[in-house]
């Protein structure tokens, strides 16, 4: 069954956009398509700061109009904080909506009993635990480990972000009891594969989960039709108001080059 996902980087900065594409597309299933997009009008290169996201919210919701009117199957909000997941999911009727953290914590807690996430700095801590505690992950968790690196370092250095990503990965199994480990910042993608196999347990890494958690949400809407209910919170808002308030805004697009 072949599905379409647009996979968001919710800044405005588009040299992501091509690694991204190329790093999914090499994990997706054949049969899948994946358009990678940046936001138009906002000029942050990371979302490390929560005044930053409020910045890119509109934009990003823009871009979720877009692909739910393009008939995409699912959309990923490409941040680890998982920013504006629940809007999203208020404006589609048919698109699922998930981010990374949502998948990466329920993926990691089917494969182990106690979970560590790398993050970058202490900064991203508050933000990143408020999420461990919303999605009920709070008591499975062993820690947060510190790599000390901002989101712009993680790529310019592979060696070094490989390496650190290594050493607390390992405090994190030897020291904090944690059996699965999460990358946390979709920037730390491509070294998942070498830690792993060095530790012996599950590394998640935060592109590919969601990924595979994309491609769940639009197969069970496609076969199931378990789609977003609108009934409760996600009652989606009157068109009209949307229209007004919530206008629909085609993204920077590095389109799936077999489309």
């Amino acid at each position: 069954m072949s599905r379409r996902l647009l996979w968001i980087n919710p800044v405005g900065f588009d040299a992501y956009d091509k690694p991204i594409s190329d790093a999914l597309r090499d994990e997706a299933f054949p049969d899948t398509r994946i358009d990678v997009c940046s936001l138009k009008g906002v000029k942050m290169q990371h979302l490390e700061y929560n005044a930053y996201e409020m910045v890119a919210a509109g934009p990003t919701m823009g871009a979720i109009r877009w692909g739910e009117e393009q008939g995409y199957d699912a959309a990923v909000i490409g941040c680890f904080y998982d920013p504006f997941l629940r809007a999203g999911r208020e404006l589609t009727n048919k698109m699922a909506v998930t981010a990374p953290a949502e998948a990466c914590l329920h993926i990691a807690s089917t494969l182990g009993e106690r979970i560590s996430i790398l993050v970058g700095r202490s900064k991203w801590i508050p933000e990143m635990h408020e999420n461990v505690v919303k999605y009920g992950f709070e008591d499975r968790f062993a820690s947060f480990r510190k790599l000390r690196m901002t989101v712009s370092e993680f790529q310019k250095d592979p060696v070094c972000t490989e390496d650190r990503i290594l050493e607390e990965a390992r405090k994190a199994v030897e020291e904090d009891g944690a059996d699965v480990i999460v990358l946390g910042c979709t920037i730390e993608f491509g070294f998942y594969k070498k830690v792993q196999e060095e530790l012996g347990v599950p590394v998640i890494d935060a592109i590919v989960a969601p990924l595979r958690y994309a491609e769940l949400l639009a197969d069970i809407r496609l076969r199931q039709n378990w789609g977003i209910s609108n009934a409760l919170g996600y009652e989606t808002p009157d068109r009209a108001e949307m229209d007004a308030w919530v206008p629909i805004i085609e993204p920077n697009i590095y389109r799936d080059p077999r489309s």
